[in-house]
C-alpha cells in the first residue's frame, strides 16, 4: 500500500504544483484542466480552465491535487504533509523554500528528537511539517 497526499485547492493548483516540482525536485507527471477532460461540457465555462487533477512524482513518492469547486473549498485543518530527510541542510533548503509568501508555524531548529523540526503553512494555504533524523553521536 502507498498513501498519497491529496490536496484541494480554490483556483491554484497549478501554480501550486509548479512550485513544489521547483522546490522539491519533483517531476509532474500528469496536469488535466477540466476543459481537456470528459467532463469538459458538464464543466462551468468559468471552471474550465481550473485543474481537474495534478499529480507531482518526488522520488518514490506522489503527491496529488486539484481545483475544488469554489463552493466546496474549504480551509484544511487538522492535518500537514509531513516531509522527512537524513540531511538538516536538505531539510533547510526545503523548509526556507516552502516558506517563502508562507507563514511559519514553529521555526526550523534542533530539537530532542530532531536535528531539525519545523511547521509552516505555505503560500497556497498547505500545511507542512518538515523532520530531520537526529544527528548520529560519534562513539
Amino acid at each position: 500500500m502507498q498513501v498519497n497526499p491529496y490536496l484541494m485547492f480554490d483556483g491554484q493548483c497549478e501554480a501550486a504544483f509548479k512550485f513544489y516540482e521547483q522546490c522539491l525536485g519533483g517531476k509532474i507527471e500528469a496536469m488535466m484542466t477540466y476543459k481537456e477532460s470528459p467532463m469538459a461540457e458538464e464543466t462551468p465555462l468559468e471552471s474550465r480552465d481550473r485543474i481537474m487533477h495534478a499529480s507531482l512524482n518526488v522520488g518514490e513518492q506522489v503527491l496529488m491535487g486539484s481545483d475544488e469547486p469554489s463552493d466546496r473549498m474549504e480551509t484544511p485543518q487538522g492535518f500537514y504533509v509531513s516531509l522527512h530527510f537524513k540531511d538538516p541542510v536538505e531539510a533547510e533548503r526545503i523548509f526556507y523554500a516552502l516558506t517563502e509568501k508562507g507563514t511559519v508555524k514553529m521555526p526550523l531548529q534542533e530539537t530532542f528528537w530532531a536535528a531539525r523540526f519545523g511547521m509552516l503553512v505555505d503560500r497556497f494555504g498547505t500545511p507542512w511539517m518538515i523532520n530531520c533524523d537526529p544527528i548520529a553521536n560519534p562513539t
